[in-house]
């Protein structure tokens, strides 16, 4: 019979009583401790969740009606001005604007093409063949929701509906994985096994994140193979957003802007993202579903309206 301190039977390497040792599980609260004590990672309660998961809606609300405005002849610049009427309507707050140093100038971000991530809202009109990710976070009374989205325009390359695809898919795999006892790790191992099995790469300079109280807090969440082993525990809420490149992983800072990354080789990029809450038996994709009656009709028409004007 195995002993404690005899090696472990999951060939980890690690003694049997620091590895698969049973134990006793911990009080919500014990557990709450241990991991901000631990890992810096707040495990929110009942309360906040609430809090969070209506921030999550409001953020996919406004991230729905921003994709069906995002059409060949609209800047990414008036997308932009919609998102900070619907905030506005929605007593809400556009979290990148003003964040950072130097300060994000917008409340959005709009990555086109070649573009991975923070891409800054401009005057040039979307076109046939682009494609771009449009990233809303919003704060509600404090708490904080965050997802983005893909948009095709027109008829695309093949090789950015790869992309484009492939991190869909990336996406949705790694919210399978999501529940108590997985491993951060696990997240990144099936991001890139599936990104490689279809020839893209996996960006691993930027990382998703604990969100909900914060707009970045622990832990981060690696899309790429990594090591991280902290185990998944009910409370926990995170953002899952795979960057996946159809060419090299590497990415470069714009130097003036000092905010947009653009692929090394300037092959296109692709990005999806939800926030996901560990539950007790799995997963809950707070950012899912829109609410419906956030916004008038009257209030949404007038908005559509004004894009011709």
């Amino acid at each position: 019979m195995i002993q404690r301190n005899d090696p472990c039977w999951c060939q980890s390497g690690k003694k049997w009583k620091k590895c698969h040792w049973p134990q006793e599980p911990l009080s919500t609260e014990t557990l709450a401790q241990k991991y901000e004590k631990s890992y810096g990672i707040l495990i929110k309660t009942e309360e906040q969740i609430r809090s969070i998961r209506r921030a999550c809606r409001v953020a996919a609300t406004i991230l729905d009606f921003l994709c069906e405005m995002a059409e060949a002849g609209t800047t990414t610049n008036a997308l932009d001005r919609y998102a900070v009427l619907l905030h506005q309507k929605a007593h809400a707050i556009a979290a990148p604007l003003g964040y950072g140093e130097p300060p994000f100038p917008k409340s959005i971000c709009t990555s086109l093409n070649e573009e991975i991530c923070h891409g800054i809202p401009d005057d040039r009109p979307l076109q046939e063949g682009d494609i771009v990710n449009i990233d809303v976070t919003s704060i509600v009374d404090g708490f904080y929701g965050d997802c983005s989205r893909m948009v095709t325009i027109g008829k695309i390359s093949e090789e950015k509906q790869k992309v484009v695809d492939a991190s869909y898919e990336c996406l949705h795999r790694a919210i399978e994985v999501c529940r108590p006892g997985a491993g951060i790790a696990e997240i990144g191992r099936v991001i890139e096994d599936y990104a490689s099995s279809h020839a893209c790469s996996v960006v691993n300079q930027f990382v998703g994140h604990g969100v909900g109280i914060s707009f970045h807090e622990p832990p981060q969440i690696p899309h790429h193979y990594n090591r991280i082993d902290i185990p998944m525990v009910p409370g926990m809420i995170f953002t899952i957003e795979p960057m996946i490149n159809a060419g090299v992983r590497d990415a470069v800072i714009d130097p003036k802007n000092k905010w947009t990354a653009r692929t090394k080789d300037m092959k296109p990029s692709a990005q999806w993202e939800h926030t996901i809450l560990i539950t007790e038996t799995g997963h809950e994709v707070l950012t899912a579903d829109v609410d419906e009656n956030l916004f008038s009709q009257d209030f949404l028409s007038k908005l559509a309206a004004s894009k011709s004007s």
